[in-house]
This record gives C-alpha cells, sequence and structure tokens, in this order.
C-alpha cells in the first residue's frame, strides 16, 4: 500500500509540475508578443532601406533583372499607376522593362521617406522627384508612391506599388 501511495504522489506531482510548465510558456509568450503597431523594427527599416537604394541603383545601371528581383509576383502583386484600372503582375514587369531600356540616365530624390514596418509586412511612402534622361531629354516626375514589401524566405520583395501624380 504504501509504494503505490508513493507512486500516485509522484504521478501528482509531476502533473502538477509540467502543467506549472505550460503556464509559464503561456505567460512568457504573451509577454513576449510583438507590438506591431508601436515597435519601430529599426533592423528592418534599414534592411528595406538597402533594398529601396538597390532598387534605384539597378535603374541607373540598366538592369531591369536585377530591378525585376526585388518584386514577388504572383497572383496577388497589384500596382496603380497614374489613375488607370489595377496592374498585374505581367504589366508590371513589361512596363519596367520597358522603362529602363528607354532611358539613358536616371536621378532621383525620395521626399519625406517614411518606412513603417509591421513584423514581415512594411508600407514605404515618399514623394518621388524623378528624372529620367530619354534621349537628349531629361524629364521631370513628380510623384506621390507606396510601396508594399512582404519579407519572403529573408529577403524584402515588393508585393504592391502605388504611383499618383504629386501636383507641386
Amino acid at each position: 500500500m504504501k509504494t503505490k501511495f508513493t507512486f500516485l504522489s509522484i504521478i501528482i506531482l509531476s502533473i502538477m509540475i509540467t502543467s506549472c510548465d505550460k503556464k509559464e510558456d503561456l505567460n512568457s509568450a504573451e509577454e513576449a508578443s510583438i507590438d506591431l503597431i508601436n515597435n519601430e523594427f529599426p533592423e528592418a527599416k534599414a534592411e528595406i532601406k538597402a533594398v529601396l537604394d538597390g532598387i534605384f541603383k539597378s535603374i541607373q545601371e540598366k538592369d531591369a533583372d536585377k530591378l525585376i528581383s526585388y518584386h514577388i509576383y504572383g497572383s496577388k502583386f497589384t500596382e496603380f499607376r497614374d489613375s488607370e484600372t489595377r496592374f498585374n503582375s505581367e504589366d508590371n514587369e513589361l512596363y519596367e522593362r520597358g522603362f529602363v531600356g528607354a532611358i539613358s540616365g536616371f536621378d532621383y530624390n525620395l521626399g519625406d521617406l517614411k518606412i513603417n514596418v509591421f513584423g514581415d509586412v512594411a508600407v514605404v511612402t515618399f514623394h518621388a522627384d524623378f528624372r529620367p534622361t530619354i534621349g537628349d531629354d531629361v524629364l521631370q516626375i513628380w510623384g506621390s508612391t507606396t510601396l508594399v514589401f512582404v519579407k519572403v524566405e529573408g529577403a524584402w520583395k515588393i508585393t504592391h506599388e502605388h504611383h499618383s501624380p504629386l501636383n507641386r
């Protein structure tokens, strides 16, 4: 009888200890939850800034393949441009390859740049001051731009673009 009581006590004690550990794990998980709204995610912001630099460098170097590599094309990719209806992946790639192929130079400034990170999603907004050279002409393009990035396999990729004329 004493052996049964000892064995039963050990089982009950084990269950109680295991139960306490699970409660502590739940509390730790709740404390470790990430505040997507208020956390600034400075490392991710720096990564996205480097991606933006790469995007515009690829345009300056007329490297359409590199520019395209910054996108995550598929059924969820969307673009709005110049108050037109929505464009899809194929439309965007065709446009961007045509743009890079047409220019001989490209200067730019990203005014009022804002990078907001929400975990593995980021929204980047800026006032675009683009000055592409096409032939002998330097064009001036002012626009309000929004880019939505998703972190895929450790890399930030564009999944949505929105470009609107900016009244200056």
